[in-house]
């Protein structure tokens, strides 16, 4: 075949990945964790300017994942190793029992929920039904939600694992593409910016891997220990640790660029952050949320929320949704902290709350899937 001919060929399938990957990229809901591959933890939804609670399921035990929402569907996973699917409305619509407890996140991509538990198995779920497609196994637990690259040719699929490996795995089958040795356990969802994958670990490092070549590109020391994962905006991660410190990264030149700490307070940031224009907001052990400057690392304004906030922000254009471990759900403005409203599940609220318009989903630790929306 001549080269016109093989270019008329591949241009049909080039069209429907490019079709596939913007309908994605406009799907209404909350389809992965912190929102996007950035996981900047934005929504373009509105929060409900009052809000009453519209339903509760219980499941079988605790609820620690966070929930994600594509369409009409709501999918988390349970401490009894049960990924729960139910419509807007609360109703069940079906269940997948796993081999272990579920605390990682979800991932719906093209009608397929991607979910790791605590036996250290990746599993690809039909959205419709629930039915397993495949299932990867790694050596130890997955704690974090998968996040997804696309090439011209397949989508990949990447996940840390307490096996000390970023696992970087074909999407349609199941099958690994390479993997990544980090220092210690990785226990926080990989950022994706381009085809860098960003991710700190329990070594303490910032980890900048090219996902093309499986390769390390940078390996910046952070701290002792990163739990929460960073938010990548303009060539910046956005990240906290264990040390109680809050840094942002140059991870393309390896430099840190400025970092924050309480200077009354030095505990622990296990939330990843939420960025909204010149803004990041990043929630404490010590029972703040702060509001920072983006470019400065500046203070901006400190909350009070009463507990500790480990649950990671959620932010749009106006607000910033938190969470903390008393159970209470609590909406902010975002030019200075003032309480727009405060809703009291009365449960520890471990899970980032998932949004779409004026709808909150939220797991706590009583095992209820709680939704809140418009009186």
């Amino acid at each position: 075949m001549n080269s016109m001919g093989r270019r008329h060929v591949r241009a049909p399938f080039l069209l429907l990945g490019l079709l596939l990957f913007f309908s994605f990229r406009g799907m209404a809901g909350w389809p992965e964790f912190r929102g996007g591959q950035a996981l900047q933890g934005k929504t373009t939804a509105s929060f409900p300017g009052q809000v009453a609670m519209k339903w509760s399921f219980q499941a079988g035990d605790e609820i620690k994942a966070s929930p994600v929402i594509s369409g009409n569907r709501v999918v988390v996973g349970g401490t009894d190793g049960i990924v729960y699917c139910l419509n807007l409305e609360g109703r069940e619509l079906w269940r997948f029992r796993a081999g272990n407890a579920i605390e990682a996140p979800a991932l719906i991509l093209w009608n397929v929920v991607y979910v790791g538990d605590l036996g250290g198995t990746l599993y690809a779920l039909d959205l419709d039904s629930g039915r397993q497609i495949w299932a990867y196994k790694t050596d130890n637990q997955i704690n974090a939600a998968p996040n997804w690259y696309r090439d011209a040719n397949r989508t990949l699929l990447l996940v840390g694992s307490y096996d000390y490996y970023l696992h970087c795995i074909d999407a349609s089958n199941g099958q690994v593409v390479w993997k990544y040795e980090a220092q210690n356990y990785l226990h926080a969802s990989v950022a994706i910016d381009s085809h860098h994958a960003v991710f700190g670990g329990c070594d303490g490092l910032l980890h900048v891997v090219d996902i093309r070549t499986g390769k390390a590109e940078a390996a910046i020391e952070i701290a002792t220990y990163v739990a929460g994962s960073a938010a990548l905006d303009n060539g910046r991660a956005y990240i906290g640790d264990y040390d109680g410190l809050f840094s942002c990264v140059d991870y393309r030149n390896g430099r840190i660029l400025w970092r924050f700490e309480s200077r009354d307070r030095q505990l622990p940031f296990i939330a990843s952050p939420a960025i909204s224009g010149n803004r990041v907001f990043i929630g404490s052990r010590d029972r703040f949320v702060y509001c920072l400057d983006k470019d400065s690392g500046k203070l901006l304004w400190q909350r009070n929320t009463g507990s500790r906030v480990d649950a990671s922000p959620v932010a749009s254009n106006q607000h910033v949704l938190v969470a903390n471990m008393r159970g209470d759900l609590m909406l902010l403005h975002q030019d200075n902290g003032a309480v727009v409203w405060t809703y009291e599940l009365g449960s520890q609220i471990v899970g980032s709350p998932a949004v779409t318009e004026n709808t909150i989903i939220a797991g706590a630790l009583d095992g209820m899937i709680y939704c809140l929306g418009i009186p």
